[in-house]
């Protein structure tokens, strides 16, 4: 009997053109991408200095769902039972700042990711956090926000001037993201805490404190070891030919 070994290999290679699947695809050949890459790669490898340091920033949002049903309790041998069925409640932002050389992190939950939001964040780190500081080494990304300009626009000069000058900004590359190692804090904090329901603000920043406290009691750092040298190996295709 003969088969139709083509039409096993259609159904098996079957386009699916409703699937997507996002990569952050660096461009190739481009200098601005691997000069701002090795300069936040040479950040990563300085000793930790407590007059300097490092802080990865970055941002998330958080869809509030409340539960329409009361879920169910985890018990032996079954998983915890969710309605399908649930009301959404807004969305707030979440702010993730990672110290990965002292093991620390400081997050702050807010209505919105403004201009005036990212300026109150940065004023907490430089007067709460780390008020005796010469220098914060900042390494975030190319969000329109992240820059000492936000500043201006929630304060009076001489504030932003103070505060703007407490900071050595580091921008990761467009399509780098990967290189702020507080993108990584943020993925273990939505795999940890925020895969949950939270109905409010005040619900979430109490999940998340909690969250906080316990990760920064066990000091879980970052060990970062991808470095200049193994960029210009495995990433040489973005090195422009000279």
């Amino acid at each position: 009997m003969r088969q139709n070994y083509g039409s096993q290999y259609a159904k098996k290679n079957e386009l699916k053109p409703h699937l997507n699947k996002y990569w952050c695809i660096p461009p190739k050949a481009n200098a601005a991408f691997v000069a701002a890459m090795e300069d936040v790669l040479e950040v990563y490898i300085r000793p930790r200095n407590p007059k300097k340091p490092l802080v990865c920033l970055d941002e998330t949002s958080k869809q509030l769902i409340a539960e329409t049903r009361k879920s169910l309790a985890v018990e032996p041998g079954k998983p915890k039972r969710v309605d399908a069925e649930y009301r959404r409640c807004g969305t707030a932002s979440v702010f993730m700042m990672t110290a990965p050389l002292e093991g620390k992190r400081h997050v702050r939950v807010r209505q919105q990711r403004k201009r005036v939001d990212f300026a109150d964040i940065i004023r907490e780190l430089c007067d709460d956090v780390y008020p005796d500081a010469d220098k914060i080494v900042l390494v975030m990304d190319n969000l329109n926000t992240h820059n000492v300009a936000s500043l201006y626009e929630a304060f009076e000069p001489c504030e932003a001037r103070r505060l703007a000058e407490k900071l050595e900004i580091h921008h990761t590359p467009k399509h780098g993201s990967w290189l702020n190692m507080a993108e990584i804090e943020l993925s273990i904090l939505s795999r940890q805490c925020m895969n949950d329901y939270f109905e409010s603000i005040d619900e979430l920043a109490t999940g998340i404190a909690a969250w906080e406290n316990a990760r920064n009691e066990d000091e879980i750092g970052i060990h970062w070891r991808f470095t200049t040298a193994d960029a210009r190996i495995k990433l040489r295709k973005l090195y422009p030919t000279i």
